[in-house]
This record gives structure tokens, sequence and C-alpha cells, in this order.
């Protein structure tokens, strides 16, 4: 495993971090998803992603459980608040109140008396940005977080948090955004705001959903037991991406990524690392194979003739739009 500072922080993450958006809680057994965390462990990771959101809090137990006993001092565990966990009208969003009171949550949860990076999940648009960075800070300076970050936030959101952030004398460091061969709208803004004000990106989906891993084949239907055939496990994410045109264009990737020595799978996951501004990339998994299937991407260097193929192939279709990075106009 290789690591990475995140951003001009001086905590250093794992290139390949684990993530347990949809599998943990809901898509796997617990056995599943404890066998996917160890297998994490041995390869050397130990960079942890989750969200107080995913499986409607379940998540971040199983993660808690998985981890038990390990060093805590050795592990960087990254948790979220901002989606709904519960149905009261202040059961959301980036209110003090919220923040407080799900930090509190999270850390029972995840057994353990602090995480290493809180994220804003969304922006919220019903709550003062003073009010949202005020809250964080204060979980900072009260030993709950030892860094914060955002999710999906604009370029000019990230700007105004992090002067704030200054001014509260508290790490912004990261954002979490969406970001694959195919979905590049961090490129253009986000990107370059972030190299200018130190943040760097710990990015989900690089394998786009699983529509890189070469999987699903044009003009045929998904295999069965995939993602794309279960709503549980975010078919409706990966939906915008089977396009035969899409999957016509990745299985062009097959030859590069054998010239490569590379799995296709870790070709996509390997190009998201070649970004400097990336600190790591979050990989998910329902069973332990997956896993070091992925963690053979850390470290490797894309040539610059692969990296132009890889363009060549896919400029037509990637989507650079950076109004794409958005929050709901009002909390959910």
């Amino acid at each position: 495993m290789e690591f990475r500072h995140l951003g001009r922080s001086g905590l250093m993450v794992s290139e390949i971090s684990y993530g347990n958006w949809i599998t943990h809680g809901s898509q796997v057994e617990e056995d599943a998803a404890t066998a996917c965390v160890r297998a994490a462990l041995e390869t050397g990771i130990t960079t942890f992603d989750t969200a107080d959101v995913y499986a409607n809090t379940k998540a971040e137990e199983v993660l808690g459980r998985a981890l038990r006993g390990e060093r805590r001092e050795g592990l960087e565990i990254f948790t979220k608040v901002y989606w709904p966990t519960g149905p009261g009208r202040n059961d959301r969003g980036l209110s003090r109140k919220h923040i407080m009171e799900s930090i509190n949550g999270s850390l029972r949860r995840l057994q353990t008396d602090y995480v290493d990076l809180y994220q804003a999940h969304r922006y919220d648009h019903s709550t003062p940005l003073e009010e949202t960075m005020e809250a964080f800070a204060d979980v900072v300076h009260s030993g709950k977080a030892h860094y914060i970050g955002v999710s999906e936030w604009t370029a000019s959101e990230i700007r105004q948090a992090h002067r704030l952030a200054r001014e509260l004398r508290v790490p912004l460091v990261s954002n979490q955004p969406q970001y694959s061969i195919l979905w590049r709208v961090i490129e253009t803004e986000v990107i370059p705001t972030s190299e200018e004000l130190g943040l760097g990106q710990i990015v989900w989906s690089p394998m786009a959903q699983g529509a890189l891993s070469g999987k699903y084949l044009p003009g045929q239907p998904p295999p069965a037991g995939s993602r794309a055939t279960d709503e549980k496990s975010g078919a409706s994410f990966i939906a915008k991406f089977l396009t035969d045109d899409v999957l016509t264009r990745v299985q062009q990737l097959k030859p590069l990524a054998e010239q490569a020595g590379l799995t296709m799978p870790q070709l996509a996951i390997a190009w998201v690392l070649q970004n400097p501004n990336v600190s790591s990339a979050i990989i998910g998994a329902s069973r332990p194979e997956q896993v070091h299937d992925n963690v053979k991407a850390a470290g490797v260097q894309l040539d610059a003739g692969l990296l132009k193929a890889i363009d060549d192939i896919f400029d037509p279709i990637v989507e650079r739009d950076a109004a794409k990075t958005q929050s709901p106009p009002q909390r959910p």
C-alpha cells in the first residue's frame, strides 16, 4: 500500500480507502462485511469511510464492530453528516443541533472516541454557513474529530467554507466527490480551487459504480446479482452509465489494461490516482477477493501514451459539466 497526505495537512491516508456505502448493513450479511474489512486491513488499507445515513445508521455499527480490537492510532476513520437519519425536521441538514447530535451518534455506533475526519455530506442551503462551520469547529475543538471535510461541494462553496475555517482555526482539508474516467465534473473548478486552498480529494465511485469493470456488455442485460439488478445496491446510480455507447467504449479498455498488466477495475482506480490532487480512492466490496484485486492499483504509474489512449476513447462522452456538482436546494 502507498500513502498520501490528505490535502496539505499532515494526515497520511492510504491511497486506497475502504468505504461501506451500499454494502454494510444492507447488501451483504455482517459476516461478509467483516471479512471485507479484514481483507482491507490485511492489504494495508488504514483509511475507512462511512456515513451516518448509510443503511440508516447500520453501516457505522457494522464498521465499528469490524474494527473492534484494532489499534485505533493506526486507523483513519471518516464519517459524514447531512442526509436524514430520523423522521424529525431536525434529523437532517447541517444545523448546529443536527451536527452536535449526529457526531455523538456516529461515535457511539463506531465505538470510538473520535473520528479522524468529519465531513459535510452535502451543502445545506437551509442553514447559514457560519452556523455550520462554527458547529464543526466546536466538534474539532472538543476532540471529537481531528479534521473536517466536505462532499460534493462546489468550488464557490469550498472557498467560502475555507475562509470561515481559517477564521475559526479549524482544519478543512478535504472534499469527497464522485470522480472517474467517465465523470470528471470536478476537473475544471473544484480541483483548481482545492489545490489553491490545500484540500485533497477522497474520490468515490472510481469505477463509475462498476460500469468500468468490464462485466456489463453492450446489448446484453446486466449479469444476475450485479449492482444494476438490485435497487438496494445502487441500480439507480449506475443506470446512467449503462448505455450501449458507454459500454462499447468500456470494452476498448480491455487491451489497454492488459498492456499495463492490470485488470479493468485496477486500471479505473489507478486512473483517478494519477491526479495529484486525489489523496485517496474509495473502493467498496461484497467479497474479500474484490478488495485483494482492487488494492493492486495502489502505486501504479500510467504512462502518458496510455492516458491519451483512454482519453481518445472516452472524450466524446465524458461528463465534464461543473454544474453537475450540486446539493439539494432544500433539506431532503
